[in-house]
């Protein structure tokens, strides 16, 4: 009797330990965290950071990969819909022949990853993100044939978005003429350390998403050059800047560094001469949609909805301001000061290599910020911790507008800009961003 309670017991055990042992149960909700998407979209980020992408090239980058995703994610989706229709061109995707035996949120980050692998370089980037992702859906219990065919359908959304995109006229102007640089003073020429050749000069022909064409917000006219009159505007402008940069706070040189963004920063000392990479302008402000999507614990479906919405905003809000920037092909503080006022001096943060009016920043800035204030709401409060991998320590903000109109002033703080093209050009920016709202008939998060 003895012998046999011992058996039964045994072979109790064995059953439980291969219970144990057994996969854990699959359902279709499985692989829906919105940190996954978030992540994601932060991988796409250091790629960019890593290969020195331009904040324009960024913002192309960004755009393309989030479409991907939300045309995924907006499957049978009432609160989503497809941008078919509603974004230039964008054509009406192929949809699965049977949306249940794909796992839509592993397809959405599948197809982000794909258009993402496909805007940047070197080739293959986000290859081994993804292979983490295809081992993670694995561990989490996805059966193989639903692996597989979510990334078969997501492959199939993530060409038909390239093949779209290569109608942006992006190839083109990769071999477009190059910005002239003549004697004329009011005109933009290269500043130092670098003296690198203007960026992206012919950035307005670039298809827009939403807008009618890239001249759609026009702004007044910059004040008209006259260094030689010290009551002109102009001249009060540049001594407004050089002023500012003399007598910065504590705060105002955190606030310049805080939100720099400068993706490639040259360091010359002696003989010895490299560089630093940070986040973009873009990038910073898509790390800023992660911590408010946790912090208001989005779904993964509102997640790649605002990611969305505000990388059309940033894109089109780029266009529009590239677009003036080389009508009015302004100079910068730098160059005035150095030649009429002070040769030594130096502004606070680098100087960009592309013409002053309008602020890419201010204005991309305020576009973005419009949109999130929509969605999120008004006097919404968040810490942004975006740079403290840098070593600066992070800011906390109000409300999105706040910190919008913080990172316009910084290029200000910063010696880069004049105060008079901070206020344009966050104007420009709300004007945008209302219209991207508008377009994409945004409303607010539940």
């Amino acid at each position: 009797m003895r012998s046999f309670l011992l058996s039964f017991f045994a072979f109790i055990n064995i059953l439980t330990f291969f219970s144990g042992c057994k996969q854990k149960p699959y359902s279709a909700a499985s692989f829906n965290d919105p940190l996954t998407y978030i992540n994601t979209v932060r991988k796409l980020n250091d790629v960019v950071v890593e290969n020195i992408f331009t904040p324009v090239v960024a913002s192309r980058n960004y755009a393309y990969a989030n479409i991907a995703a939300y045309e995924i994610a907006s499957l049978g989706n009432d609160s989503l819909t497809t941008l078919h229709g509603k974004i230039k061109g964008l054509p009406s995707l192929p949809k699965p022949t049977d949306i249940t035996k794909i796992n839509q949120h592993f397809a959405a980050l599948w197809a982000f990853c794909k258009v993402g692998n496909a805007v940047t370089f070197p080739e293959g980037s986000m290859s081994e993100f993804m292979a983490g992702l295809e081992k993670q859906a694995g561990d989490e219990g996805m059966p193989d044939d639903v692996i597989e065919a979510s990334k078969e359908y997501a492959n199939i959304i993530g060409d038909s978005i390239m093949q779209w995109a290569k109608g942006d006229n992006y190839a083109k102007t990769r071999s477009a003429s190059k910005y002239t640089v003549n004697d004329e003073e009011s005109r933009w020429a290269p500043t130092p350390p670098a003296y690198s050749q203007a960026i992206e000069p012919h950035w307005n022909e670039i298809r827009s998403l939403l807008m009618d064409s890239a001249s759609q917000f026009l702004c007044p006219r910059p004040p008209v050059y006259d260094v030689t009159n010290k009551k002109s505007p102009f001249y009060k402008d540049v001594i407004q800047v050089k002023m500012l940069v003399d007598s910065l706070t504590d705060e105002q040189m955190h606030i310049a560094k805080f939100w720099d963004d400068n993706p490639f920063e040259l360091h010359i000392s002696g003989h010895v001469m490299y560089a630093t990479k940070k986040f973009s302008p873009p990038g910073h402000w898509l790390n800023i949609i992660g911590v408010a999507a946790k912090q208001k614990q989005l779904s993964f479906n509102e997640t790649i909805q605002i990611y969305t919405y505000a990388s059309i905003a940033i894109f089109e809000s780029f266009i529009v301001c590239w677009d003036e920037k080389y009508r009015s092909n302004y100079v910068r503080p730098e160059t005035v000061i150095n030649k009429y006022i002070d040769p030594e001096w130096r502004p606070f943060i680098q100087t960009p290599p592309f013409p002053e009016y309008t602020s890419g920043h201010a204005a991309m800035s305020g576009a973005i910020a419009e949109v999130l204030t929509r969605y999120f709401g008004d006097n919404y409060k968040f810490t942004d911790t975006t740079q403290e991998v840098f070593g600066i320590k992070q800011r906390s903000f109000t409300s999105f507008r706040q910190a919008a109109e913080e990172a316009g002033m910084s290029r200000c703080y910063g010696g880069i800009h004049y105060v008079n093209t901070f206020h344009v050009s966050a104007e420009q920016g709300k004007q945008i961003g209302q219209y991207v709202i508008k377009r994409l008939e945004i409303r607010p998060s539940n």
